[in-house]
């Protein structure tokens, strides 16, 4: 029988027994708890409002199935996992005596595990009939040879091990053990189960074994309980003979029932000669208390501050320096989605990263939503328009973005590089990165370093150490992920700036706050100040160089990067002057005059005269040679010059030839053209086919608008108060109907009970909104006539629990589910009285 047709015949109306005692099933316990501890439920183990249950009996059935018990189980942390291992192999019901035998050093910490275990509806009863629910106990139970048996490496009972074995079989092992015949096996298998419960008549039996017997007892006592045997012709033959010959040692302890056959060629030790060898314990250790989260150093408040502070600004500085990159020169989208290992390797040389290190902050723009593919037929990553919007806004409030999407966000830089099942290699920005536990784990590993004092970072091995402690079974094959995810989110949360030291920030401290997302604009706020004003000036030095002693204005950063390179970044950036560099900002449309004025305003020091050199020479030499189309052609009033081109054998390639003695024509095209000039030393201008000089200014790419992609949730989302209190409502409403019986919901019912004729009620739109939310108030239930969107009319017998929006919300007694209408397709309404 399963469990929920257990719970249909043994539980009652009431949730009690006859004797109005105890609860006989799950169900008779929930419906034994109040509303808050209802909605607590429903709150932990969220699965279990999709869709919300007709009543509590539903609610019952569905917490036991197989799905949601693995989901509620992994949420387990390591002392409630070892109490419910513990009673997945203890007897059913089980008493409180036994199973703090089972766990003797749980000490104080056994009432808080089996309250955890009873809020998530994983355990019921009173503590003299202790029951763990069905399936979690065949889940946590002893499994099958080969999948090592339960947890707690415990086999099977003896009543389960012999299942199956001849009545002669069990007399023989009676006789071995020195116990008197019985004339049934029912009386055979209860006097060995007495005799492997008394620990003297054990110790007496067990010291009769010879010393490789309890060698291989030994090996098997702490799991798996399994073991294979190895049949020899020159073994021993007592016994069956279809059980085939095994070693002497082996055969002395299945002829003592203290190894039992459980194939061919396999044995296993039963749970009560393991239980007696282990001294009656479940587990070799127990862990009734989390680990201490242990300090490796302790900093200034100040200090930790100041140092994340100062990470956070350079975070924001390079994810601006790949987004630059990227708009002038937008990486392709390979085939199968994602950035190719080159354009990867390309992206970290540029910012002078290591390539995993240069994935974390690809997938971080990405999860910001400031990238993006830009959808054309050669698709390309390109910066979004979004991209322009978040350059603009001042430094704290970039960091917060970025923090947030990082925070939030599903997807997994660490897996780049590695490969799935299928051999296929995980690509930054490619599918396959999403692990919907990440934003969880990455929260609670803050979280733990923000419990010790404010300027202490915790050792990363005892804060991998706790994860490991409060959720063992979380992130599947034994928690690996789980701890990847911890090692990548305190070195990310470094160079994020949301640590600084090892030490949590101040700062850094709202965005961990509940209710979450409210975080941010306080971390944005306690950030600021932390901040450095943008600069408006930098040091002109006479090796060509500008230092700038801080962040600069978005307008000079801009201005000042058109005109030189950046050599060196840091907490001071050092700029070079170079003619390649200035002749980009006249390619730019500026004029040496211009450079000229815009060095003397932002430079705090005199513009040093090597400079001033290096500009007027190079705008002297630009634009005195011409390139326009013819496919191209190269004019110069210096026909010296010209001569001079003409005799390079640097521009053999291009196969100029003069036509006139001021013009050179190339069948190269006009940008060939002046690459290759500039490539050789010149510094050609382009001019248009009215002879203006063509300004070129970099290209911009911009992705379309796009919405940043969607974290991928891991289960359903966490339900809002007043959802839990509709579908508390909803679930109370169905249990009552469901003991009334199917004649109280029907709408004969409210007919008699309301003294209706069974034509359609009609009230005002205004009256129907108040009996609505007068219903939905007090727990009553209605009459409602409703008219659906094919014209069909019905009448209906509705307990409101939410009306807002237009539309009413609760649980239809006709249709015996959770449904919401639309109020102005309810024709009327008339309260029905309780009964």
């Amino acid at each position: 029988m399963s469990e929920a047709q257990q719970q249909h015949t043994d539980g009652s109306a009431d949730g009690r027994d006859r004797r109005g005692t105890s609860p006989r099933t799950l169900a008779d316990e929930l419906r034994a708890r109040d509303d808050a501890s209802l909605a607590a439920l429903l709150r932990a183990r969220a699965d279990l409002l999709s869709p919300v249950p007709a009543d509590l009996t539903q609610l019952a059935t569905r917490a036991g199935t197989r799905a949601s018990i693995v989901r509620a189980v992994e949420r387990l942390d390591a002392f409630t996992l070892q109490t419910a291992e513990a009673l997945a192999v203890a007897p059913d019901p089980c008493d409180l005596d036994t199973l703090r035998s089972l766990l003797p050093d749980a000490g104080h910490a056994l009432p808080g595990a089996l309250d955890r275990l009873r809020r998530l509806a994983l355990l019921w009863g009173p503590d003299d009939r202790l029951r763990l629910v069905r399936t979690a106990r065949e889940l946590l139970g002893p499994g099958r040879p080969g999948q090592g048996g339960s947890p707690t490496g415990l086999g099977p009972t003896l009543a389960e091990a012999v299942a199956g074995m001849s009545p002669g079989r069990l007399q023989e092992i009676l006789s071995h053990t020195g116990l008197p015949g019985t004339h049934d096996p029912v009386s055979a298998l209860d006097a060995l189960t007495a005799l492997f419960a008394d620990r003297t008549a054990m110790e007496a039996l067990l010291a009769q074994a010879p010393a490789e017997s309890q060698e291989i007892l030994g090996r098997l006592e702490w799991g798996p309980p399994y073991g294979t045997v190895e049949q020899r012709d020159g073994a021993s033959r007592t016994g069956r003979a279809d059980e085939g010959p095994v070693s002497a040692p082996i055969r002395w302890l299945l002829d003592r029932g203290l190894l039992v056959r459980s194939g061919p060629s396999t044995v296993v030790l039963p749970r009560e000669v393991a239980l007696h060898l282990r001294g009656g314990r479940a587990h070799r250790e127990l862990r009734p208390v989390p680990p201490e989260l242990t300090a490796r150093r302790t900093h200034t408040v100040a200090s930790v501050d100041g140092a994340a502070a100062g990470q956070a600004l350079a975070a924001n500085a390079v994810v601006e320096e790949l987004l630059s990159s990227w708009e002038a020169e937008p990486p392709p989208v390979l085939r199968a989605g994602g950035l190719g290992v080159r354009e990867l390797k390309r992206t970290a040389h540029a910012l002078e990263l290591p390539e995993p290190v240069a994935a974390f902050w690809v997938e971080l723009a990405y999860a910001a939503g400031l990238v993006t593919a830009d959808g054309e037929e050669d698709e390309r990553f390109a910066p979004t328009p979004e991209y322009d919007d978040w350059l603009r806004a001042p430094e704290h409030l970039k960091w917060v973005r970025l923090v947030g999407a990082w925070l939030d966000g599903t997807r997994l830089p660490g897996l780049v590089g590695e490969r799935d099942a299928k051999g296929r290699g995980y690509a930054a920005l490619g599918p396959g990165l999403d692990r919907g536990p990440a934003p969880e784990i990455r929260r609670r590993t803050l979280e733990l370093l923000a419990e010790p004092e404010p300027g202490t970072a915790p050792e990363p091995d005892s804060v991998l150490a706790r994860l490991d402690w409060e959720k063992p079974l979380r992130g599947g094959a034994s928690g690996e992920l789980r701890r990847a995810l911890a090692d990548w989110t305190l070195k990310e949360a470094e160079s994020l700036g949301v640590t600084g030291r090892g030490a949590l920030a101040g700062y850094a401290r709202p965005l961990l706050a509940p209710p979450e997302g409210e975080g941010a604009p306080a971390a944005a706020e306690a950030l600021a100040p932390l901040l450095p004003e943008p600069l408006d000036h930098v040091l002109l030095q006479a090796d060509l160089t500008a230092v700038a002693p801080g962040p600069l204005q978005r307008e000079l950063a801009d201005v000042l990067g058109s005109l030189a390179d950046i050599e060196s970044k840091g907490g001071a950036t050092v700029y070079r002057f170079s003619p390649a560099s200035v002749r980009r900002g006249l390619d730019a449309g500026r004029s040496a005059a211009d450079i000229h004025a815009f060095l003397a305003a932002h430079a705090r020091t005199p513009v040093p005269q090597p400079l001033t050199y290096l500009i007027d020479d190079v705008a002297r030499r630009h634009g005195a040679l011409r390139v326009g189309a013819a496919s191209s052609y190269l004019r110069c009033d210096d026909d010296t010059l010209l001569a001079e081109i003409l005799a390079d054998k640097r521009g053999a390639q291009l196969r100029l030839r003069l036509l006139a003695p001021t013009v050179l024509a190339s069948p190269a095209p006009p940008d060939q053209l002046l690459t290759r000039l500039r490539e050789m030393g010149y510094a050609p201008a382009a001019e248009s086919a009215t002879g203006d000089v063509v300004v070129a200014r970099a290209e911009r790419h911009r992705a379309p608008e796009r919405t940043p992609p969607r974290p991928v949730p891991d289960g359903p989302p966490l339900p809002d108060p007043a959802l839990l209190e509709a579908a508390v409502r909803a679930v109370r409403a169905g249990d009552h109907a469901a003991a009334a019986g199917a004649g109280a919901v029907s709408p004969a019912r409210g007919q008699r009970q309301a003294g209706f004729t069974g034509e359609l009620p009609r009230t005002t739109a205004a009256e129907t909104l108040a009996t609505m939310q007068s219903a939905a108030l007090s727990g009553g239930e209605v009459w409602i006539g409703y008219v659906n969107a094919d014209g069909a009319a019905s009448q209906r017998v509705l307990a409101p629990v939410r009306v807002e929006g237009g539309f009413v919300t609760g649980y239809d007694h006709t249709a015996e589910e959770v449904r919401t209408y639309p109020l102005h397709r309810i024709t009327g309404v008339a309260e029905l009285s309780g009964g």
